[in-house]
């Protein structure tokens, strides 16, 4: 699988990283465990995951897909051979971004992970009753200690990345190399009106989240009536909030099953295809 440099970081990851949201809930962990599998088998080495993964799901309490990576982890004594991504602000004991959470949630991580080390470590939501000073110092002081290597940001606006990366510079902490926000072939303007260009003038990487936008470029759902019903019909609803984005919704998912058909491959790998170019 081919190998990209992340940000300036000086780390090669995957042009394909394996996210894990739906691990130990949508996903059993048997389940899990085989994608792990199937990931690495074709030359994978980027796993990115969140503390509060899943606690939305029916007797969870968030940690479940780190535990899963880390049952695995151990089994297949392959921690030297992948990286691994997880965040924190989510997770419903460690919620929010102080300091003291973002340090009790890393070591939290940690344990459910079986690692010694975060390769990436995301801000997964802003926290505005923090200061960009006080969280940036949190995120240096644990790669200091050694337990986290690089610093990521997941859902900030383009201003408060920016600071934060300002901040970090100047004041000589470790600076974010990556950012994670919403793109995908039917929600591009956050990335390229504000995300990319942040992400080029700071050489971070950029690593889109709902590639698929939740299911909806799989190319397994025709209509919108085919949703209606389905587990993901929240989600994907974002993506339909009336009949003309629908429709464009639609016209997109068209073109991409055309050029699928044409290629022989899935609708999912059309949409991916283009994200990676």
């Amino acid at each position: 699988m081919e190998r990209r440099r992340m940000g300036s970081s000086g780390v090669s990851v995957s042009a394909l990283t394996l996210g894990t949201m739906t691990f130990g809930a949508e996903s059993p962990a048997e389940e899990s465990l085989a994608m792990l599998d199937t990931y690495v088998e074709a030359g994978g080495n980027f796993i990115d995951t969140a503390d509060g993964y899943s606690h939305w799901a029916p007797g969870n309490h968030g940690g479940e897909s780190e535990t899963i990576i880390g049952r695995w982890l151990s089994a297949r004594r392959c921690r030297d051979r992948v990286l691994i991504a997880t965040k924190v602000a989510t997770h419903p004991q460690f919620h929010g971004l102080s300091p003291a959470t973002v340090s009790a949630a890393a070591r939290a991580s940690l344990e459910r992970l079986g690692t010694d080390r975060i390769d990436l470590y995301y801000a997964h939501f802003d926290d505005e009753t923090q200061s960009i000073e006080d969280m940036a110092g949190a995120f240096d002081a644990l790669v200091r200690e050694g337990v986290v290597r690089h610093v990521g940001l997941s859902n900030f606006s383009v201003d408060r990345e920016r600071e934060w990366i300002a901040y970090a510079d100047r004041e000589g902490l470790a600076r974010p190399v990556a950012l994670q926000p919403q793109y995908n072939l039917l929600h591009r303007g956050d990335v390229e009106n504000g995300y990319g260009p942040l992400a080029r003038e700071s050489d971070v990487a950029l690593f889109p989240y709902f590639s698929l936008a939740s299911g909806l470029l799989t190319g397994k759902y025709h209509s919108a009536e085919e949703i209606e019903g389905s587990a993901r019909e929240g989600m994907i609803g974002a993506y339909l909030p009336d009949e003309d984005a629908t429709r464009a919704a639609f016209a997109v998912l068209d073109t991409a099953r055309r050029i699928a058909d044409a290629h022989g491959v899935e609708v999912a790998a059309v949409a991916l295809a283009w994200l990676r170019a």
